[in-house]
Protein backbone atom coordinates (compact mmCIF):
# COMPACT_ATOMS: atom_id res chain seq x y z
CA UNK A 1 0.00 0.00 0.00
CA UNK A 2 2.85 2.39 0.83
CA UNK A 3 4.32 1.88 -2.64
CA UNK A 4 1.00 2.66 -4.31
CA UNK A 5 0.61 5.82 -2.23
CA UNK A 6 4.07 7.01 -3.27
CA UNK A 7 3.29 6.37 -6.94
CA UNK A 8 -0.08 8.17 -6.81
CA UNK A 9 1.29 11.18 -4.92
CA UNK A 10 4.31 11.49 -7.22
CA UNK A 11 2.13 11.25 -10.33
CA UNK A 12 -0.32 13.83 -8.95
CA UNK A 13 2.45 16.31 -8.12
CA UNK A 14 3.97 15.87 -11.58
CA UNK A 15 0.56 16.35 -13.22
CA UNK A 16 0.10 19.87 -11.81
CA UNK A 17 3.47 21.22 -13.00
CA UNK A 18 2.16 22.34 -16.44
CA UNK A 19 -0.49 24.46 -14.71
CA UNK A 20 1.56 26.04 -11.92
CA UNK A 21 5.17 25.80 -13.10
CA UNK A 22 7.20 27.99 -15.43
CA UNK A 23 8.25 27.10 -18.97
CA UNK A 24 11.63 26.16 -17.56
CA UNK A 25 10.04 23.75 -15.06
CA UNK A 26 7.94 22.26 -17.86
CA UNK A 27 10.97 21.73 -20.11
CA UNK A 28 13.05 20.30 -17.26
CA UNK A 29 10.34 17.81 -16.31
CA UNK A 30 9.86 16.70 -19.93
CA UNK A 31 13.53 15.74 -20.05
CA UNK A 32 13.24 14.11 -16.63
CA UNK A 33 10.36 11.93 -17.86
CA UNK A 34 12.48 10.84 -20.81
CA UNK A 35 15.21 9.58 -18.47
CA UNK A 36 12.72 8.03 -16.04
CA UNK A 37 11.29 5.94 -18.89
CA UNK A 38 14.79 5.02 -20.09
CA UNK A 39 15.97 4.11 -16.58
CA UNK A 40 12.98 1.90 -15.83
CA UNK A 41 13.27 0.16 -19.19
CA UNK A 42 16.96 -0.56 -18.62
CA UNK A 43 16.16 -1.77 -15.10
CA UNK A 44 13.87 -4.49 -16.48
CA UNK A 45 16.60 -6.34 -18.33
CA UNK A 46 19.64 -5.02 -16.46
CA UNK A 47 18.33 -4.82 -12.90
CA UNK A 48 15.90 -7.73 -12.71
CA UNK A 49 17.26 -10.19 -15.28
CA UNK A 50 20.90 -9.26 -14.69
CA UNK A 51 21.73 -8.56 -18.35
CA UNK A 52 23.51 -5.22 -18.05
CA UNK A 53 24.37 -3.63 -21.36
CA UNK A 54 25.26 -0.43 -23.21
CA UNK A 55 22.86 -0.71 -26.12
CA UNK A 56 19.52 0.67 -25.05
CA UNK A 57 20.29 3.88 -26.92
CA UNK A 58 19.95 1.81 -30.11
CA UNK A 59 16.20 1.48 -29.48
CA UNK A 60 16.00 5.14 -28.46
CA UNK A 61 17.68 6.21 -31.70
CA UNK A 62 15.73 3.86 -33.96
CA UNK A 63 12.52 5.09 -32.38
CA UNK A 64 13.62 8.71 -32.80
CA UNK A 65 14.25 8.22 -36.51
CA UNK A 66 11.11 6.16 -37.06
CA UNK A 67 9.00 8.86 -35.47
CA UNK A 68 10.86 11.70 -37.18
CA UNK A 69 10.48 10.14 -40.64
CA UNK A 70 6.76 9.56 -40.05
CA UNK A 71 6.24 13.13 -38.86
CA UNK A 72 8.23 14.37 -41.86
CA UNK A 73 5.78 12.39 -44.02
CA UNK A 74 2.83 14.20 -42.40
CA UNK A 75 1.74 11.82 -39.62
CA UNK A 76 0.72 13.13 -36.20
CA UNK A 77 3.48 12.97 -33.57
CA UNK A 78 1.38 10.73 -31.31
CA UNK A 79 0.84 8.15 -34.07
CA UNK A 80 4.52 8.40 -34.89
CA UNK A 81 5.42 7.63 -31.25
CA UNK A 82 3.22 4.52 -31.30
CA UNK A 83 4.87 3.32 -34.50
CA UNK A 84 8.28 4.03 -32.98
CA UNK A 85 7.47 1.83 -29.99
CA UNK A 86 6.48 -0.94 -32.38
CA UNK A 87 9.75 -0.52 -34.29
CA UNK A 88 11.66 -0.97 -31.03
CA UNK A 89 9.84 -4.23 -30.32
CA UNK A 90 10.41 -5.51 -33.86
CA UNK A 91 14.13 -4.77 -33.59
CA UNK A 92 14.44 -6.28 -30.11
CA UNK A 93 12.74 -9.58 -30.98
CA UNK A 94 15.39 -11.02 -33.36
CA UNK A 95 18.17 -9.12 -31.60
CA UNK A 96 17.22 -10.66 -28.25
CA UNK A 97 17.14 -14.15 -29.74
CA UNK A 98 20.69 -13.67 -30.99
CA UNK A 99 22.32 -11.57 -28.28
CA UNK A 100 20.84 -13.17 -25.17
CA UNK A 101 22.78 -16.34 -25.88
CA UNK A 102 25.74 -14.59 -24.25
CA UNK A 103 26.00 -12.78 -20.95
CA UNK A 104 28.27 -10.49 -18.97
CA UNK A 105 30.81 -8.34 -20.83
CA UNK A 106 30.10 -10.10 -24.14
CA UNK A 107 26.43 -9.09 -24.06
CA UNK A 108 27.25 -5.57 -22.84
CA UNK A 109 29.85 -4.88 -25.54
CA UNK A 110 27.78 -6.61 -28.22
CA UNK A 111 24.86 -4.31 -27.50
CA UNK A 112 27.18 -1.29 -27.52
CA UNK A 113 28.37 -2.39 -30.96
CA UNK A 114 24.76 -2.72 -32.11
CA UNK A 115 24.10 0.89 -31.12
CA UNK A 116 27.13 2.03 -33.11
CA UNK A 117 25.94 0.01 -36.14
CA UNK A 118 22.56 1.76 -35.97
CA UNK A 119 24.31 5.12 -35.77
CA UNK A 120 26.38 4.24 -38.83
CA UNK A 121 23.21 3.37 -40.77
CA UNK A 122 21.68 6.72 -39.80
CA UNK A 123 24.79 8.49 -41.07
CA UNK A 124 25.16 6.37 -44.20
CA UNK A 125 21.59 6.47 -45.54
CA UNK A 126 21.66 10.24 -45.93
CA UNK A 127 19.10 10.09 -48.71
CA UNK A 128 16.53 9.07 -46.09
CA UNK A 129 17.89 10.36 -42.78
CA UNK A 130 19.75 13.43 -44.11
CA UNK A 131 22.91 11.98 -42.56
CA UNK A 132 24.87 14.24 -40.23
CA UNK A 133 22.72 17.23 -41.18
CA UNK A 134 19.76 15.71 -39.38
CA UNK A 135 16.01 15.98 -39.82
CA UNK A 136 14.22 19.22 -38.97
CA UNK A 137 10.62 18.87 -37.82
CA UNK A 138 7.73 21.25 -37.35
CA UNK A 139 8.07 22.75 -33.84
CA UNK A 140 5.43 21.88 -31.26
CA UNK A 141 3.65 25.06 -30.19
CA UNK A 142 2.16 23.63 -27.00
CA UNK A 143 4.26 21.33 -24.82
CA UNK A 144 1.41 20.25 -22.53
CA UNK A 145 0.06 17.37 -24.68
CA UNK A 146 3.60 16.06 -25.16
CA UNK A 147 4.22 16.48 -21.44
CA UNK A 148 1.25 14.35 -20.45
CA UNK A 149 2.08 11.59 -22.93
CA UNK A 150 5.59 11.38 -21.45
CA UNK A 151 4.05 11.57 -17.95
CA UNK A 152 1.85 8.58 -18.79
CA UNK A 153 4.78 6.55 -20.17
CA UNK A 154 7.07 7.37 -17.23
CA UNK A 155 4.56 6.51 -14.52
CA UNK A 156 3.27 3.58 -16.54
CA UNK A 157 6.79 2.15 -16.30
CA UNK A 158 6.81 2.80 -12.54
CA UNK A 159 3.51 0.91 -12.12
CA UNK A 160 4.71 -1.92 -14.39
CA UNK A 161 7.87 -2.31 -12.29
CA UNK A 162 5.85 -2.23 -9.06
CA UNK A 163 3.60 -5.01 -10.36
CA UNK A 164 6.62 -6.97 -11.58
CA UNK A 165 8.38 -6.61 -8.23
CA UNK A 166 5.39 -8.21 -6.49
CA UNK A 167 4.79 -11.00 -8.98
CA UNK A 168 5.94 -14.52 -9.72
CA UNK A 169 7.44 -13.22 -12.96
CA UNK A 170 9.65 -10.81 -11.04
CA UNK A 171 10.90 -13.59 -8.78
CA UNK A 172 11.70 -15.70 -11.85
CA UNK A 173 13.71 -12.84 -13.36
CA UNK A 174 15.64 -12.43 -10.12
CA UNK A 175 16.33 -16.18 -10.16
CA UNK A 176 17.79 -15.81 -13.66
CA UNK A 177 19.93 -12.93 -12.43
CA UNK A 178 21.31 -14.89 -9.50
CA UNK A 179 21.87 -18.25 -11.21
CA UNK A 180 20.47 -18.86 -14.67
CA UNK A 181 21.52 -22.51 -14.77
CA UNK A 182 19.72 -23.23 -11.49
CA UNK A 183 16.66 -21.30 -12.66
CA UNK A 184 16.52 -23.40 -15.81
CA UNK A 185 16.85 -26.59 -13.73
CA UNK A 186 13.90 -25.44 -11.60
CA UNK A 187 11.68 -25.34 -14.69
CA UNK A 188 11.76 -21.61 -15.42
CA UNK A 189 11.55 -20.99 -19.16
CA UNK A 190 14.59 -18.76 -19.12
CA UNK A 191 14.97 -18.16 -22.86
CA UNK A 192 11.36 -17.15 -23.41
CA UNK A 193 11.37 -14.98 -20.28
CA UNK A 194 14.61 -13.22 -21.21
CA UNK A 195 13.50 -12.45 -24.75
CA UNK A 196 10.07 -11.25 -23.58
CA UNK A 197 11.65 -8.95 -21.00
CA UNK A 198 14.17 -7.69 -23.56
CA UNK A 199 11.39 -6.84 -26.01
CA UNK A 200 9.35 -5.14 -23.27
CA UNK A 201 12.41 -3.09 -22.29
CA UNK A 202 12.77 -1.79 -25.87
CA UNK A 203 9.25 -0.41 -26.42
CA UNK A 204 9.32 2.60 -24.09
CA UNK A 205 12.81 3.81 -25.15
CA UNK A 206 11.79 3.73 -28.82
CA UNK A 207 8.52 5.59 -28.16
CA UNK A 208 10.30 8.11 -25.93
CA UNK A 209 12.94 8.60 -28.64
CA UNK A 210 10.24 9.69 -31.05
CA UNK A 211 8.73 12.03 -28.46
CA UNK A 212 12.16 13.48 -27.72
CA UNK A 213 12.62 14.23 -31.43
CA UNK A 214 9.21 15.94 -31.32
CA UNK A 215 10.33 17.96 -28.30
CA UNK A 216 13.57 19.07 -29.98
CA UNK A 217 11.96 19.52 -33.43
CA UNK A 218 15.17 17.98 -34.74
CA UNK A 219 17.12 14.74 -34.68
CA UNK A 220 20.55 13.71 -35.94
CA UNK A 221 22.71 10.59 -35.37
CA UNK A 222 24.83 12.25 -32.67
CA UNK A 223 21.71 13.09 -30.65
CA UNK A 224 19.75 9.91 -31.33
CA UNK A 225 22.57 7.48 -30.52
CA UNK A 226 24.54 9.53 -28.00
CA UNK A 227 26.66 7.32 -25.68
CA UNK A 228 26.14 9.93 -22.95
CA UNK A 229 22.41 9.17 -22.97
CA UNK A 230 23.18 5.51 -22.30
CA UNK A 231 25.75 6.22 -19.60
CA UNK A 232 23.47 8.71 -17.87
CA UNK A 233 20.62 6.19 -17.84
CA UNK A 234 22.80 3.47 -16.31
CA UNK A 235 24.21 5.90 -13.75
CA UNK A 236 20.67 6.81 -12.69
CA UNK A 237 19.73 3.16 -12.13
CA UNK A 238 22.93 2.46 -10.19
CA UNK A 239 22.47 5.61 -8.13
CA UNK A 240 18.89 4.75 -7.16
CA UNK A 241 19.25 0.98 -6.91
CA UNK A 242 19.13 -1.81 -9.50
CA UNK A 243 16.28 -4.29 -9.37
CA UNK A 244 14.08 -2.10 -7.15
CA UNK A 245 10.72 -0.44 -7.71
CA UNK A 246 11.76 3.13 -6.92
CA UNK A 247 15.49 3.01 -7.60
CA UNK A 248 15.30 4.32 -11.20
CA UNK A 249 12.85 7.07 -10.18
CA UNK A 250 14.99 8.23 -7.26
CA UNK A 251 18.17 8.02 -9.33
CA UNK A 252 16.65 9.95 -12.24
CA UNK A 253 15.29 12.73 -10.02
CA UNK A 254 18.43 13.08 -7.90
CA UNK A 255 20.83 13.01 -10.83
CA UNK A 256 18.74 15.39 -12.96
CA UNK A 257 18.48 17.93 -10.14
CA UNK A 258 22.17 17.64 -9.25
CA UNK A 259 23.11 17.96 -12.92
CA UNK A 260 21.02 21.08 -13.34
CA UNK A 261 22.24 22.75 -10.13
CA UNK A 262 25.91 22.06 -10.80
CA UNK A 263 25.66 23.02 -14.48
CA UNK A 264 24.07 26.39 -13.63
CA UNK A 265 26.71 27.23 -10.99
CA UNK A 266 29.88 25.52 -12.24
CA UNK A 267 29.51 25.11 -16.02
CA UNK A 268 33.23 24.53 -16.58
CA UNK A 269 33.67 21.65 -14.11
CA UNK A 270 30.13 20.38 -13.53
CA UNK A 271 30.77 17.00 -15.19
CA UNK A 272 33.69 16.37 -12.83
CA UNK A 273 31.52 17.33 -9.87
CA UNK A 274 28.69 15.05 -11.01
CA UNK A 275 31.20 12.22 -11.36
CA UNK A 276 32.45 12.89 -7.83
CA UNK A 277 28.88 12.75 -6.47
CA UNK A 278 28.20 9.43 -8.22
CA UNK A 279 31.53 8.03 -7.01
CA UNK A 280 30.71 8.98 -3.42
CA UNK A 281 27.29 7.32 -3.61
CA UNK A 282 28.71 4.15 -5.15
CA UNK A 283 31.39 3.94 -2.44
CA UNK A 284 29.07 4.53 0.51
CA UNK A 285 25.85 3.09 -0.96
CA UNK A 286 27.02 0.36 -3.37
CA UNK A 287 23.49 -1.01 -3.85
CA UNK A 288 21.97 2.44 -4.42
CA UNK A 289 20.02 4.96 -2.40
CA UNK A 290 16.80 2.93 -2.17
CA UNK A 291 18.54 -0.27 -1.04
CA UNK A 292 20.51 1.75 1.51
CA UNK A 293 17.27 3.18 2.89
CA UNK A 294 15.59 -0.25 2.93
CA UNK A 295 18.38 -1.80 4.96
CA UNK A 296 17.97 0.92 7.55
CA UNK A 297 14.17 0.51 7.56
CA UNK A 298 13.44 4.21 7.01
CA UNK A 299 9.71 4.67 7.55
CA UNK A 300 9.01 6.31 4.20
CA UNK A 301 10.65 3.53 2.16
CA UNK A 302 8.36 0.58 1.30
CA UNK A 303 9.75 -2.92 1.64
CA UNK A 304 10.68 -4.72 -1.57
CA UNK A 305 8.16 -7.28 -2.81
CA UNK A 306 5.81 -6.40 0.04
CA UNK A 307 2.85 -8.46 -1.19
CA UNK A 308 5.01 -11.58 -1.53
CA UNK A 309 6.44 -10.96 1.95
CA UNK A 310 2.91 -10.81 3.38
CA UNK A 311 2.01 -14.04 1.56
CA UNK A 312 5.10 -15.78 2.90
CA UNK A 313 4.37 -14.63 6.45
CA UNK A 314 0.91 -16.24 6.51
CA UNK A 315 0.73 -19.38 8.65
CA UNK A 316 0.40 -22.62 6.76
CA UNK A 317 -3.11 -24.09 6.78
CA UNK A 318 -3.55 -26.68 9.48
CA UNK A 319 -4.05 -30.27 8.40
CA UNK A 320 -6.13 -32.93 10.07
CA UNK A 321 -4.39 -36.03 11.49
CA UNK A 322 -5.83 -38.08 8.66
CA UNK A 323 -4.34 -35.69 6.06
CA UNK A 324 -1.00 -35.75 7.84
CA UNK A 325 -0.80 -39.53 7.26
Amino acid sequence: MKSLVIIVVSAALAAVIPFVGSEYALSFTVQLFVFVALAYSWNLIGGYAGYTHFGQVAFFGVGAYTGALMMDAGFHWLLAAGAAGLSGALLALPLGGAMLRVKGPFFAIGMFGMARVCESFALGFDGITQGGTGLYLTPVTDLKPLYFVLWAIAFGMVVLTWKLDNSRLGIQLLAIREDETAADALGIRTTRLKIGTFVASAIAPAAVGSLYATYLSFIDPATAFAPMTELTTIAMVLLGGMGTTFGPLVGAVVMSVVNELLWSRFPEIYLALVGAVILAVVLFMPRGIVSFAMRRAWWWVPAARSSLRRLASRPAPSRSPKEAH
